[in-house]
Order: C-alpha cells, then structure tokens, then sequence
C-alpha cells in the first residue's frame, strides 16, 4: 500500500479542504445518527425485542469490519477523491433498498439497507479521518477532528428531531395494547402504513447522496501524497509492529461501542420508560457531543494536550456511566436545572433541553464525555507511522466494529435483567481509553 500521510496546501488549500470535507461528516452524521430514531421504530414495525432491535446497529457497523480492509485497497487503487464518490454511490444503493424494505415490513431487508448504508460509509471515513489529520501539524489534529465532529453531530441533533416531527407523529394508535386489541389482519395492515412512512424520506436521502458525490467529483479536492523518505514496500504485517495503533483501534473499539449504545439506546430507553418523545431523544445525546466538540475546538492544543483531553474523557464517561445505572428514573431535577440552559441553534434550527428523568440525562451527558475520544485517538495512534499510516487509518477504521458487538451485548443484558443496570458494560471500555491515553498511545514496541 502506497503511504498516505502528507498533503501539500496553503491555507486557503487546507479551509476549501475543510469545507468539502465537512459536507461529508454531515452525511457521515444524517446516516449514522438516525440509526437511534430507527431502532424503536423498527422494534414497533417489525415487533421486535430489545435483542433483536440491537441487530440494526450490528448491521450498520460490521461493515466496518468486514469492509476497512477491501477499502483501504480501492484507495489505493482509485486515490481518494475517486474512492469518496464510489463510497457515496455503494450509500446511494443502500438508501435504495430502503425503499423495498418499507414495503415489506421484512425485517432483513432492513438490516441488508443498513449493512450497505455501512459499507459505503467505510470507505468514505478510512479516506476522510486521515486526510482530516495530515492537511496540518499534528498537535492540532484534534481541533481540526472536533470541527469536522461539529458538522457531524450537527447532523445528529437535526436528524431525530426530524425523524421524529415526520414518521412518529400520531404513534398512539400504534402502542402496543392497542396493538394487540387488533386483528391479525388489522395490525399487519396498520404496521405496514407505518412501515411505509420511510419510503419518501429515504427517496430524499437516495437525491441528496446523489447530488453529495456529484459535488466531490466535480470539487477540487486534493489527493494525499506520499511523504518522502519512505522508502520500500509496506509489509502487511509490519503494522502489528506499532503498538500505538494495534491498542488504538481497541480504544476506538470500546469508544464506539459506548458511543453508539449512549446516542441508539436512549431511544429505546426512554420509551421504556413511557416518555413520549423517546424518537427525539437521539438529539439530547448528540446535543452534548457538539459542546464537548465545541470545547475542543477552543482548548486543543492551546489549553490542554491531546492525551489530557482523552483521559479527562474516560473519567466523566466512567462517572456518567454510573449516574445512568443508579440514578432515579422519575426524578427530573437535573434536568429541570438545566432547562432553558442548553439552547442550541444551527441555522434555522433551535434545539433546547426539556426535563427528562435523571437516568436519561446522564446517559445524554455521555455525549459530552466521548466527544473528545475519536478526535484525540486517531493523531495519537498515526503518530510515526510513515509508510504505514495508510493501512493504520483502516485499522483504525476497522475499530468502528465496537458499534456492532458491545450494543449487541447491551441488548442481551437489557433483555435478560435491567435496561438500565445492563449500561455496566460500558464501564470496562472506559478503563481501557483510560488505560491508553495515559499509557498506552505511548508505546513504540512491544517489549517496553
């Protein structure tokens, strides 16, 4: 694999850079986030349980898995403008079979939508995170991250709260003892009316993709370089030679896990809980995200390193945690605290914080804990790669794969025991960011 680590810009290069770049972190986000408004959708279309309704996020990130390999090769192949607008286009295809899957209330249909959705978004984010990275100095990678993650979450609050205004509304004749008073005929009649409230904004998202690879071929987006002084093949397997990548793409493992359980189950939790505008909730978590993204733009590196700013992460993500397992779930007084406190505007849209109860503002809290990972991970674990940091970034890209696999076990635990006693799971994977923002992104071979 050719090295990709170096882009030759001028300022004004790197800002236009930035600009086409953050068109495709706020796809990046309209996909990924609506994922959180889609489980408890589903789990009522296709009468899921908490299991089985968790096989969505396992779908959308075991592409990242399975794809982050093959992407890494057709970079290398296509370069990486070409390989952003065919990643937009396999999304496109995934969009499509949306459309489909509507219609038939056919839960794997679904499920292959999103697998495909995933895959695209594979190749988009092992082209873009790196190119992110090395348009400038390393020590400020993070800032240029957080910029890019506040485009994305901005997204993320924007999507459920339109998700929810467009396809939940009028969902009281869809509860399930109401339900359940149906016929058989009656219900699979109604549950298909609902399923079929995807089909034009999914028609939208298909116009919108469309248009987003038009526009980046037609961009003056430019290629990375090698960086010089490089020389020789790249083994495949002299990767593994690099601590700080290997335990970096564990970190990224363990932090999107979390990530994903905090911004998709919130949904699902709080409509166990009975709240009514559980398919908005999606936007509370994402909501904190853009401050802590917010905050990183403003104090990395100027007030506080990289590797500070990790650590400061896994330890409000461990008390946040904690806050979720053992805090009430009828009280609203903390978020009664903050009501009228948070108000976000973007554009023309207003987002403000409503009183929810205690457990489910400490897991919306967590979004400001895990804002900082994804920026300070990725400089951390490219750092001194050279020849290899093309192979790295899809290591680090296959770490997305948490996604699938820890909501998963989430699911299980919730299923079997207590929703909110099952959010333990996340504790062990921020011992471990913490574990490598102070030891771990510091190692140069295995043996020390």
């Amino acid at each position: 694999m050719s090295s990709t680590v170096a882009v030759s810009h001028s300022r004004s290069k790197t800002i236009e850079a930035m600009i086409i770049i953050g068109a495709l972190f706020f796809m990046f986000g309209f996909v990924t986030w609506l994922n959180g408004s889609l489980i408890p959708f589903l789990k009522i279309v296709c009468e899921l349980n908490e299991f089985q309704a968790m096989f969505v996020t396992f779908a959308f990130y075991i592409a990242y898995t399975l794809m982050a390999l093959p992407s890494a090769w057709i970079l290398r192949k296509t370069g990486y403008k070409k390989g952003m607008v065919y990643g937009l286009v396999v999304m496109t295809i995934g969009a499509l079979l949306f459309i489909p899957a509507a219609i038939s209330t056919e839960y794997f249909m679904f499920l292959v939508a999103l697998a495909a959705l995933g895959s695209g978004l594979t190749l988009l984010q092992t082209a873009s995170n790196p190119y992110i990275v090395c348009i400038g100095p390393r020590e400020s990678a993070a800032m240029r991250i957080s910029i890019m993650g506040l485009v994305n979450k901005a997204a993320g609050i924007v999507v459920p709260a339109v998700f929810a205004t467009w396809i939940l509304t009028g969902m009281d004749q869809f509860d399930s003892t109401v339900l359940a008073a149906l016929s058989e005929s009656e219900r699979t009649a109604r549950l298909s009316e609902l399923s079929g409230r995807l089909v034009t904004p999914y028609l939208y998202m298909t116009a919108a993709l469309v248009i987003l690879a038009l526009f980046i071929h037609l961009s003056p987006l430019a290629d990375l370089e090698e960086e010089s002084g490089n020389d020789g093949a790249v083994d495949k397997f002299g990767i593994l030679g690099f601590p700080q990548v290997i335990l970096g793409a564990v970190a990224l493992f363990v932090y999107v896990g979390v990530e994903v359980i905090a911004g998709d189950t919130i949904g699902m939790y709080g409509q166990g809980l009975g709240l009514s505008n559980f398919g908005s909730l999606t936007s509370y978590t994402m909501s904190f995200m853009v401050i802590g993204y917010a905050l990183g733009v403003v104090l990395i590196p100027r007030f506080i390193s990289q590797d500070r700013a990790l650590l400061l992460s896994a330890i409000l993500g461990a008390l946040f945690t904690v806050g979720v397992m053992t805090a009430s779930r009828e009280s609203e007084l903390l978020s009664e605290v903050l009501y009228g406190w948070i108000n976000i505007k973007i554009f023309w849209f207003e987002f403000s914080i409503d009183p929810v109860p205690n457990t489910v503002l400490f897991l919306a809290l967590l979004g400001l804990a895990n804002a900082m990972v994804w920026p300070t991970v990725w400089p951390l674990a490219l750092e001194g790669l050279g020849k290899y940091t093309g192979i790295g970034s899809a290591l680090l890209i296959m770490g997305i794969a948490g996604g699938a696999i820890i909501p998963l076990v989430y699911g299980a635990l919730a299923e079997g025991g207590s929703s909110q006693h099952a959010y333990w799971i996340m504790l062990p994977c921020y011992a471990f960011i913490f574990y490598y923002a102070l030891w771990g992104h510091k190692l140069r071979s295995w043996g020390k």
